[in-house]
């Protein structure tokens, strides 16, 4: 489960509705029952999978969110010359370019965290059992390929935009497309890159923006819910979680060194046609 995990969640397929289908493919009952459930085992393992994905894209993104909290230490050492409302003024001449990314990332980060806050809970109690995780699944293959027509129809001689110049209305956009991924079954790397293309990005900045957008993401709400790990929920999975989670963080490593290279040249194209082939296949199988 670490290895799917680790695999899924970069991959545009859908870590959270691979969690629910697998399990339930191989006859985990306990597991698969468990998934919808107040409280959860399960979700408690989960939780700490999402952790060690998260701190492989802290690793393999180290040097870029180096370079982007020193551009804000450099932003907040021109306060005392330009004011409070220097940090406001992302489009100024003198505004560093690493905090405008900075800034734009965190902008973007903002509505998946408050809609997982209150709709988390719910949309998981409801959708995440076999036969929805496949509905979603299937969908989420009909975005990407939906979302690669839409591109192609632009043409090919756009001008994409390089990720420091993209607008803030349009990251807030894209950071709102991961709201989607808490269907069970919706890829977020998936519909955070077609938000991008759509949005003016190519296809290797709108995978590193989707990455990079996840990264504060996964590890806060695996950090937010990783004490349940130290209670009753975490009672004999302590292990477990700890040896699934090392292996999601070797998966994510190996998964988003393949996939910032694939899409320098790749489209979201397979990965659309696996989503859509698998989940119809995995509709037939639980209706």
């Amino acid at each position: 489960m670490g290895l799917i995990q680790g695999i899924t969640e970069l991959f545009p397929v859908s870590s959270l509705g691979h969690g629910v289908l697998v399990p339930a493919l191989l006859g985990w009952h306990n597991l698969v029952n468990s998934q919808s459930a107040s409280q959860s085992f399960f979700l408690v393992f989960l939780v700490g999978l999402h952790v060690g994905t998260a701190l492989a894209l802290l690793v393999y993104y180290r040097a870029t969110w180096f370079s982007l909290f020193r551009g804000l230490l450099r932003q907040l050492g021109a306060v005392p010359e330009h004011g409070l409302s220097s940090l406001w003024r992302i489009n100024r001449p003198d505004t560093d370019v690493k905090y405008r990314l900075l800034f734009v990332l965190a902008l973007g980060s903002i509505p998946v965290g408050v809609a997982g806050i209150f709709l988390e809970h719910k949309l998981r109690v409801l959708f995440a059992k076999p036969l929805a995780a496949a509905v979603f699944l299937s969908i989420n293959g009909v975005v990407l390929l939906l979302g690669e027509g839409l591109r192609r129809n632009k043409g090919r001689h756009v001008r994409y935009s390089r990720l420091d110049e993209i607008a803030p209305s349009r990251a807030l956009l894209i950071g709102s497309s991961q709201i989607l991924a808490l269907f069970a079954g919706i890829s977020r790397s998936g519909v955070t890159m077609v938000t991008g293309l759509m949005n003016g990005l190519d296809h290797e900045e709108s995978a590193n923006f989707a990455f990079l957008l996840a990264t504060p993401v996964i590890l806060m709400a695996g950090l937010y819910k990783l004490p349940s790990l130290m209670g009753s929920l975490g009672d004999g999975v302590r292990s477990q979680t700890l040896v699934g989670a090392l292996c999601a963080m070797l998966a994510a490593y190996v998964a988003v060194r393949f996939l910032t290279r694939w899409f320098t040249t790749k489209t979201l194209i397979p990965f659309g046609i696996y989503s859509l082939l698998a989940g119809l296949a995995c509709v037939a199988r639980f209706s």
